[in-house]
């Protein structure tokens, strides 16, 4: 299947199907100089079946997870791209999750002012999520994604095969950007992860993620309006990663948690079940005071408050300004029982 993404600076097929890693030749151009990007938690055969494909590549491994996501990681991609001798015609091939995406496709979109970026996402949070919509960033100061710029990716490529090597903690963690997904805008996804099982039906999972994903990035890929709906979870869960240290939670886990503090109490309590169900975590030993305090250092916070998505019912959305006065309660109400 080929679904394609249309964006006010052109347009990118994302390639769904079994066995596409094998298949890059007819899908990529392998006649590029690559650099392929990958981390230590990702098995190895990945990347090496890229790297055969590629003709002329080099492979870096980065440590796996988000500490990796910083200056010094971007700097040794730039550096290994001038070595050797890069040009404005090769391009960065990630294969990895979120950390190993975003790291590649910044280091694409500023070598020589933008060069080609393959993102092959190798964990089901990026299949459904991070690899599309043009993202890409760094963390600094303790703060994630505070660096970056919007970069399309050229071509995303996603072999659900290659979920058969995740653990279960870590599909579990991409399906709560799937379980987002279905709670805002698509019910039926929802309520096929609510009431199915979510590891026999992963190829339904992920085509419908990215329609929903496709047809909010198109209307807004900047996120100017619209896209601020993909940030349901996000805000508190941010937030979380701050307050307990990032790496401490999984994104996706973090995600899970925020989603709670703006649902409705019907949509909380079906939430709460599906994420149980899939062994997401559901409450939080964070003080109201210190996950306040990190809502104040989020990007897309003012001197008052935060813009939030909220869910009333599955399947629909509105946004909320929140003032950080009201954010006691808020989170009193979703954690403290």
């Amino acid at each position: 299947m080929i679904i394609t993404v249309k964006t006010s600076t052109g347009s990118y097929d994302i390639v769904l199907e079994r066995g596409a890693l094998n298949k890059l030749s007819e899908i990529c151009d392998v006649k590029k100089h690559a650099l392929i990007v990958t981390d230590d938690g990702v098995p190895p055969e990945y990347s090496q079946i890229v790297l055969k494909q590629f003709e002329n590549s080099v492979i870096k491994t980065i440590p796996q997870g988000e500490k990796s996501k910083n200056f010094e990681t971007y700097k040794e991609l730039l550096e290994i791209m001038c070595e050797n001798d890069f040009s404005r015609y090769d391009c960065v091939v990630a294969v990895g999750g979120g950390v190993v995406g975003d790291m590649s496709g910044f280091a694409a979109s500023t070598y020589m002012r933008g060069i080609t970026f393959y993102n092959i996402p190798t964990t089901l949070l990026s299949q459904v999520d991070s690899s599309i919509g043009g993202k890409t960033a760094i963390d600094f100061g303790g703060y994630k994604n505070i660096v970056g710029a919007f970069y399309q990716p050229t071509k995303v490529i996603i072999d659900p095969e290659v979920l058969k090597t995740l653990s279960t903690r870590q599909f579990n963690n991409g399906l709560a950007e799937s379980i987002k997904m279905g709670a805002t805008s698509d019910a039926s996804l929802f309520e096929l992860i609510e009431n199915k099982n979510a590891y026999d039906e992963i190829d339904k999972v992920i085509e419908k993620s990215l329609l929903v994903k496709k047809a909010v990035v198109e209307e807004d890929e900047k996120e100017q309006g619209l896209r601020r709906v993909l940030n349901f979870g996000h805000t508190v869960g941010h937030a979380i990663e701050t307050a307990t240290g990032l790496g401490d939670l999984l994104h996706g886990e973090c995600v899970a948690l925020g989603m709670l503090a703006f649902s409705s109490d019907n949509v909380r309590t079906r939430l709460a079940e599906v994420l149980k169900k899939y062994s997401l975590p559901y409450a939080i030993n964070i003080t109201p005071e210190e996950l306040t305090n990190a809502l104040r250092h989020d990007k897309k916070a003012d001197s008052v408050g935060v813009n939030a998505v909220e869910v009333s019912d599955i399947g629909k959305f509105n946004f909320r300004f929140v003032e950080f006065s009201e954010f006691d309660e808020i989170i009193k109400e979703a954690y403290i029982n």
